[in-house]
């Protein structure tokens, strides 16, 4: 199970050393649970990914306004570990919340911006914007 996002950012601060953030953000990768494999599916594919990643964004109704849950899955564990950051970030938000979450200034804070490839960026933009599209077609 996944820390909550305040948690990981707590976490993040008291380790320095960035092998031990890669080693700990592919931690959180294997927090994820498993993605059915019929959720592995172009429909959920996130296009822009230099490796393939998968999203399923879903409303959870039963406890007043509706709020968003998210799984997801990748096929290379540094990536599923981002995956599992933007799951603790965007999990339990309405869709308006999420909406206005700007994912990759938590990027920016745990300091991954500028530590990630040019190519696992895009494609934490690639998520950050699925995720948003997706939160504004379930708050219409």
């Amino acid at each position: 199970m996944l820390p909550p996002i305040n948690t990981i950012i707590e976490n993040f601060e008291f380790i320095e050393d960035w092998e031990e953030r890669y080693r700990y953000v592919i931690e959180l990768g294997r927090a994820l649970p498993p993605l059915p494999d019929e959720l592995h599916s172009e429909a959920n594919k996130v296009q822009g990914c230099a490796s393939q990643v998968w999203l399923d964004l879903g409303l959870d109704r039963s406890e007043g306004e509706p709020r968003l849950r998210l799984r997801g899955d990748s096929d290379a564990h540094i990536v599923r570990g981002l995956v599992a950051l933007m799951i603790a970030l965007f999990d339990g938000k309405t869709p308006r919340e999420a909406a206005g979450t700007d994912a990759f200034a938590l990027y920016a804070k745990l300091g991954l911006a500028e530590h990630l490839t040019p190519q696992r960026s895009n494609g934490v933009r690639a998520m950050a914007d699925r995720i948003h599209r997706d939160a504004v077609r379930l708050a219409a």
